[in-house]
């Protein structure tokens, strides 16, 4: 069984930082491609970051996070962590891990939702002024 859970959510000001984590059981979590999504009250879900089942060759950001949010593996803790940085009030919403189906492949979309298969529960990131 494969089961993905978010943690470290919370509510920070803004030009604050979070750590989230993305903890995977029943696979190795370093073999599979895993994305971060995000939706806000009223808004649809969307892209935020992603990493390749090569972790140290690609990684994904949208344009709206890129040079604030960073994506790596921890692979001592078959995670995976979205470090968080200068944090805006637009920031705020629930935030999704998502993992492939299949492991050692990407697909070719990686910003796509429809990519992946597997989903976390969602951690709450709220940034006030």
């Amino acid at each position: 069984q494969v089961q993905l859970i978010e943690s470290g959510g919370g509510l920070v000001q803004a030009g604050g930082s979070l750590r989230l984590a993305c903890a995977a059981s029943g696979r190795t979590f370093s073999n599979y491609a895993v994305a971060w999504f995000r939706q806000a009250p009223g808004k649809e879900r969307e892209f935020v970051t992603a990493i390749n089942f090569r972790s140290e060759s690609s990684t994904y950001y949208s344009d709206s996070v890129k040079g604030r949010f960073t994506i790596s593996r921890d692979n001592a803790k078959n995670s995976v962590i979205l470090q968080m940085n200068s944090l805006k009030p637009e920031d705020t919403a629930v935030y999704y891990c998502a993992s492939t189906a299949s492991g050692r492949y990407n697909p070719s979309n990686i910003r796509s939702p429809g990519a992946y298969y597997y989903w976390g529960q969602g951690t709450q990131v709220t940034v006030s002024s």
